[in-house]
């Protein structure tokens, strides 16, 4: 399963809210999307990342994959700060993104049970970028706008050294 590069268009797209109960290829979509994620290697991965337009995600912080499908930041924090990101569709760039500390996320897991999560730090951050994947955000949109211009001039110059 390859993970999409920017520009492709498909990282664009919103991704259709999925039913784990009835969606049988789902549990193998979660297999070939973990996989992809430790093979590049990366902390988490939107299905939309690998041209599926489903609401799923995966993530591993602590030597535990969590798969989690439709999920939603219900609450976050007034307190923001800004980290550089990096993104397994933009490899190489690190960009710095303004994002609350704190949030709460609702989803369900695998088997249709509903999760609920209260996240700070590394792993608040990793769900708001996740689900921006999934609504066809990208960091590169969260940018200011001259972080913006210089981030695609080094992911250019980037990407045509490796294309050399």
């Amino acid at each position: 399963m390859e993970i999409l590069s920017h520009p492709s268009p498909a990282l664009k797209l919103v991704a259709q809210p999925v039913d784990p109960t009835t969606d049988v290829d789902l549990k193998s979509l979660v297999e070939k999307m973990a996989r992809a994620m430790y093979e590049a290697p990366g902390i988490g991965l939107a299905a939309t990342q690998v041209g599926v337009m489903k609401r799923v995600i995966v993530y591993d912080l602590d030597d535990r994959l969590v798969a989690l499908c439709n999920p939603v930041i219900t609450r976050h924090s007034e307190q923001t700060e800004v980290v550089e990101e990096g993104c397994l569709s933009l490899l190489g760039l690190e960009i710095p993104i303004e994002r609350p500390v704190a949030v709460s996320c609702e989803a369900v897991d695998l088997q249709g049970d509903p999760v609920r999560i209260e996240a700070d730090e590394l792993l608040a951050r990793l769900l708001q970028h996740e689900i921006d994947h999934l609504n066809g955000i990208i960091i590169l949109d969260r940018a200011t706008p001259e972080e913006r211009k210089s981030a695609i001039k080094r992911y250019m110059e980037l990407t045509q050294a490796h294309s050399r």
